[in-house]
């Protein structure tokens, strides 16, 4: 299969961000490495040099979750947030608030995955409190890092494809 796209961004509202990205593999499996915090803690380590040193996942309805990424010189950066709706295998909806709450407040996400000729396609739309909010999130470097992020995923997945899984 060819090399999925690098991620796509655009701002249809004003507080509003939408992320899309293909993936070459079933979007049970993509939906499973978003929502299993088995298969996060595989793929899902942030930044270069930084760690998944906190991953927790409670994953229904009305469940938590819990991120905490550590840096190789100590520094910690978490995230959390509430499970509202879980439709397996194409929507999440969840809140999510970072610790050092750079985002203006909490945030809306929902995750859609969509399956086509056994690639996916994960959609993400995150609403922010504010246009300032959404404008700085945007600005913050966010997709370069979720890109990265995501090109891990593409390693797992791929591994995991030729696993059979």
């Amino acid at each position: 299969m060819s090399t999925p796209k690098p991620l796509t961004i655009a701002t249809p509202g004003d507080r509003e961000i939408v992320v899309t990205r293909e993936f070459n593999a079933p979007r049970e499996l993509v939906f499973d490495a978003f929502g299993k915090a088995e298969l996060l803690k595989r793929w899902f380590n942030g930044p270069p040099g930084w760690t998944l040193a906190v991953c927790e996942v409670d994953f229904r309805v009305g469940g938590k979750f819990r991120f905490v990424w550590r840096g190789a010189d100590g520094v910690e950066m978490g995230m959390g947030g509430l499970h509202k709706e879980i439709a397996r295998p194409e929507r999440v909806v969840r809140t999510e608030v970072f610790d050092q709450d750079w985002t203006g407040g909490e945030t809306i996400g929902t995750a859609v995955f969509t399956e086509r000729d056994g690639r996916t396609t994960l959609t993400q739309t995150v609403v922010y409190a504010s246009r300032a909010a959404r404008d700085a999130a945007a600005q913050s470097g966010m997709a370069e890092g979720m890109e990265l992020g995501y090109q891990s995923l593409d390693a797992f997945l791929a591994d995991q494809v030729a696993a059979g899984a």
